[in-house]
Formats: C-alpha cells, sequence, structure tokens
C-alpha cells in the first residue's frame, strides 16, 4: 500500500470514527418518528458539517454526519472508459442487493458512486469499530475487483481478437 494511500484510509478511519458518535434522537416535527437526519434534513441545528476527504480529483470520500445517522459517499478511482463501465455495473449490482448489505443505500449521493447510511440503531446493534472497518475494507478492495475484473477483461478482448484474426490468412 502506497504511503498517500496509507494517510488516505488513516484520515476516513479517523473522520470516520469520530463521526460515529450516535445517539437516539426524534424527529422534532413528527410524534414517534425517528428518521435519519442526515437524509431528513428537517433540524439544521442537528446536521454537521460534511467533510470531503479527497486522495485526488477522481478519489474521494463525503462524510455528512448528525445527531443520529452518518451518510458516506465514495467516488472510486477511474482512470478511463472501461473503469467508469466496470464501475458502474459493480455499483449497480451491489445496490440493487442493499437489503442484504445493512447500511448500503440504494442510490449514491449526486456526484458519488456508491453511498452508505448508517444509523443509531446499526451502532446499538453492531461494534462501530467493525463499521468503520467494514467501510475501509470496501474502500481497499473495490480498486482491487475493478483493477482485476479490467485486466480479466483486456485478456478475454485479446482472445477474442486473436481468434477472429485468425480466419483471415
Amino acid at each position: 500500500m502506497s504511503n498517500t494511500l496509507k494517510t488516505y484510509i488513516a484520515a476516513v478511519r479517523a473522520t470516520l470514527t469520530a463521526a460515529m458518535c450516535l445517539e437516539n434522537f426524534a424527529s422534532q416535527h413528527v410524534e414517534r418518528h425517528n428518521k435519519p437526519e442526515v437524509e431528513a434534513r428537517a433540524t439544521p441545528e442537528v446536521l454537521l458539517t460534511p467533510v470531503v476527504i479527497s486522495r485526488n480529483e477522481n478519489e474521494k470520500v463525503l462524510i455528512e454526519g448528525s445527531v443520529n445517522s452518518v451518510r458516506v459517499s465514495i467516488k472510486i478511482k477511474q482512470a478511463d472508459e472501461i473503469e467508469r463501465i466496470l464501475c458502474h455495473k459493480f455499483t449497480r449490482f451491489m445496490m440493487m442487493r442493499a437489503e442484504s448489505f445493512v447500511i448500503l443505500r440504494r442510490k449514491p449521493v449526486e456526484g458519488y458512486d456508491i453511498s452508505f447510511l448508517i444509523t443509531n440503531f446499526h451502532t446499538e446493534q453492531m461494534y462501530k469499530h467493525k463499521l468503520v472497518d467494514f467501510i475501509i475494507q470496501f474502500m481497499e478492495e473495490v480498486d482491487k475487483e475493478i483493477s482485476e475484473m479490467k485486466i480479466s477483461l483486456n485478456a478475454r478482448a485479446r482472445i477474442v481478437a486473436e481468434s477472429y484474426l485468425l480466419q483471415f490468412p
């Protein structure tokens, strides 16, 4: 792992750990409702300042916190058109199965590829450090997965091109 990636991951880990101090907070507008304030945006007093941690213009994380929820949006590195397509297909595949990933949102925040929503109920049921570890591991592994898919795609394209060109003497 490169030094820039280590510092980037360390900054995301520290910010996420700090933002995970969540508590139960009932809605100020509707009785007996408890909605994630980062999504509802009904009470501006309970919203924290959004933090963007950027490695470069193509790879960044947006962490939006509130008193009872945290939304983490990730922009995955996409160097060329093939990586853009693979990233879109991969994130779409994951978001179609969002109910299996408890904290995954079905639709990402505008300008980002994938988003996670962590509420106070999640932190009550799961370990906070494990949630942070999951997001960090996802960030590390998604680049590897897309790179492996790109290599596999290029290998298959090379084989197809060679077999096609063998038809012509």
